[in-house]
């Protein structure tokens, strides 16, 4: 009995740990911002895909919960922080949306099974991404009022690098899948 419960707090030392770093990596994909057209675009969503797909969806949004409490309390983990704010403040702001999407998104691409079909495997990756535009949308709308062009400032702009970040995530994905089994 003594070795069931050791192995089971074990199990829970490393997921604790696997989304610790994880948050990190996520933390750190938000501060790193590439030129692009017309906006300057963050890795996070392909960050989110990655956790999603690699933790898989109970880890995954574990993970991606821990990242938004560390924004949550303060920790500068967001884009745009602290020159912009932090904490709660931040997080209620135009991006809340967005930043919930990750769960939903993580959620979706951790839940799915990937198979050899690049186009099969691209579009699930384009529905689990959507999610955060979707609610990233009906936030901003709400925030700022629906008659307001809600699509043009909270999506357009960055569609196209989206469609960079699923290729990227679609081409790599058996390599991000054998991450799974050290975790």
């Amino acid at each position: 009995m003594e070795i069931v419960k050791s192995l089971k707090q074990t199990k829970l030392i490393r997921y604790m740990f696997i989304a610790l770093l994880g948050s990190i990596l996520l933390a750190l994909s938000a501060k790193i911002k590439i030129p692009f057209y017309p906006v300057p675009m963050t890795m996070q969503t392909l960050v989110v895909l990655f956790i999603g797909i690699c933790f898989g969806w109970k880890l995954g949004v574990a993970t991606i919960s821990l990242y938004l409490f560390e924004g949550i309390i303060g920790m500068p983990v967001f884009s745009g922080t602290p020159e912009k704010g932090s904490g709660i403040l931040y997080f209620t702001g135009p991006t809340m949306g967005y930043l919930i999407g990750f769960i939903i998104a993580g959620f979706i691409a951790g839940k799915f099974n990937y198979d050899n079909n690049l186009i099969k495997n691209f579009f699930k990756l384009v529905f689990a991404t959507s999610f955060i535009y979707i609610f990233g949308i009906l936030w901003l709308g709400t925030l700022i009022g629906w008659d307001k062009p809600i699509f043009k400032l909270g999506a357009q702009p960055f569609l196209l690098a989206e469609l960079f970040k699923v290729l990227i995530a679609t081409f790599t994905l058996s390599q991000i899948k054998k991450f799974r089994k050290f975790i």
